[in-house]
């Protein structure tokens, strides 16, 4: 009996010892997955620009032109035949609003993805069906004012409304500006609070002061939105950054937008949107180049901030 009690101490040890080198393990083949996935975003964007001599708009803003067929589409929607999706894409309907299209915006979509997601789950709505389903990979919005819809002008990201950027257009070079980053779904925001001035927060305890209507779990959960609340990021704060906000119950960690795009709720679109991951400290990051980095939480902001915009004729060193 004592013979077996040693041994099954003995079991247990190893065990003990091996546990963590066995996850460790598993998340280095989510990283590992999770870059794989950036890349094949990163080729689609290639082949979107060879094929169209431009690069995917973030959205079609047709708000003043009186065109109220939509148009919304978000660059992962416009991407879908270059990752081999070309089916799912032939149900779109870019004319109309992806609102009622539901056959396209509860599809799951595994490239847009990341294997550590824990909420890799449909929304759903009050009827308990799947109304849209979430994505962890959004495109580069810039450092803070991502359109000015009264004059058409787009921000200093790599998309943004209406857009047709060409490689040309990316002054600080392709292999300094970053194209896609990570988030996490279901994430809580607030939006149409309007208060965003033209210079943006230093400090993450300022957004919760902005206001707006506060969502607790609607944002990041529709790869079909263009909007940079849905499938975008800014470069505000730096990745994995906690920006707190207390609904009176509890405190969350979102992300602000003063207007959604394509909304008739104010004249400046202004956002800070984290990129987030459940990879510990850093986030996966694609470049226009199509080469993908790990950042680290503890990147100096105003390098992160540089490599977020396309023409700031930064100075960026190692990072």
């Amino acid at each position: 009996m004592i013979e077996l009690l040693v041994v099954i101490a003995i079991i247990a040890v190893l065990v003990a010892l091996l546990l963590p080198a066995v996850q460790q393990a598993r998340e280095a083949a989510r990283r590992s997955q999770c870059k794989n996935n950036l890349k094949q975003i990163g080729l689609a964007l290639a082949n979107y620009q060879e094929s169209f001599k431009f690069y995917p708009m973030s959205i079609c803003a047709d708000r003043n032109t009186g065109n109220t067929g939509g148009g919304e589409w978000s660059v992962q929607a416009r991407i879908l035949p270059f990752l081999e999706q070309a089916a799912l894409q032939d149900l779109v309907d870019f004319s109309q609003s992806y609102g009622p299209q539901t056959r396209v915006k509860t599809q799951r979509v595994h490239t847009y993805l990341c294997p550590s997601e824990t909420n890799d789950m449909a929304r759903v709505g009050s009827n308990g069906e799947a109304k849209y389903y979430p994505l962890n990979y959004v495109f580069n919005g810039g450092s803070w004012q991502v359109y000015d819809p009264s004059r058409n002008l787009g921000g200093d990201g790599a998309f943004y409304p209406n857009s047709r950027l060409k490689p040309r257009d990316f002054v600080d070079g392709t292999s300094q500006t970053m194209a896609f980053s990570e988030v996490k779904t279901f994430t809580p925001y607030l939006r149409d609070g309007g208060a965003g001035g033209p210079i943006p927060p230093t400090d993450p305890a300022l957004i919760s002061g902005l206001g707006g209507s506060f969502k607790t779990n609607s944002g990041h959960t529709e790869w079909v939105d263009g909007r940079v609340h849905q499938t975008g990021f800014t470069t505000v704060f730096g990745p994995n950054t906690k920006v707190p906000h207390n609904d009176g119950t509890k405190t969350y960690d979102v992300d602000y937008t003063s207007c959604r795009e394509d909304k008739g709720c104010g004249t400046f679109v202004r956002a800070a949107v984290t990129a987030r991951s459940f990879h510990s400290e850093t986030v996966n990051t694609l470049f226009m180049d199509g080469h993908v980095r790990t950042i680290s939480k503890s990147i100096n902001l105003d390098t992160y901030r540089a490599l977020g915009t396309r023409f700031g004729d930064e100075s960026i060193g190692e990072f």
